[in-house]
């Protein structure tokens, strides 16, 4: 008798809806080029700026601002949030795609939390690199 397979984390549903997009994404055709002005800075504008800009909790906690290109590539005083290429070793990816602890997902509040769309296109961005275009 085979035994369920059994995961080490607790998936949310948009994490799973994640999963679901990349892994039928895997064998077709490559996701558009996403922009980094069009796409990713409204959605840290929109979920992510309230707290990680100067002065805020999730600034003074981290070091990490979200309110430019650059200050998202400096990272963190810990380091870097964003490994270009590289979504799975990517802090900021493991955040938001519910792949860490729930008490250090991000955002911390559940009514702004990231739509699966939103989440594929970060996953996607810093797939293609994660560049300022």
């Amino acid at each position: 008798m085979k035994r369920p397979v059994r995961f080490p984390i607790e998936l949310s549903s948009p994490a799973i809806a994640v999963v679901s997009v990349l892994a039928l994404g895997c064998s077709g055709p490559a996701p558009p080029p996403v922009s980094f002005h069009s796409h990713i800075a409204p959605i840290l504008n929109q979920h992510c700026v309230s707290c990680h800009v100067e002065g805020k909790p999730g600034t003074e906690a981290s070091g990490l601002q979200l309110d430019s290109y650059a200050h998202l590539m400096k990272g963190t005083r810990f380091g870097a949030v964003v490994v270009p290429g590289d979504p799975l070793s990517s802090v900021i990816n493991t955040l938001v795609e519910g792949r860490a602890d729930p008490s250090i997902k991000m955002p911390h509040t559940s009514s702004d939390q990231l739509t699966a769309w939103e989440i594929t296109q970060l996953h996607n961005w810093v797939q293609q690199g994660a560049r300022d275009n």
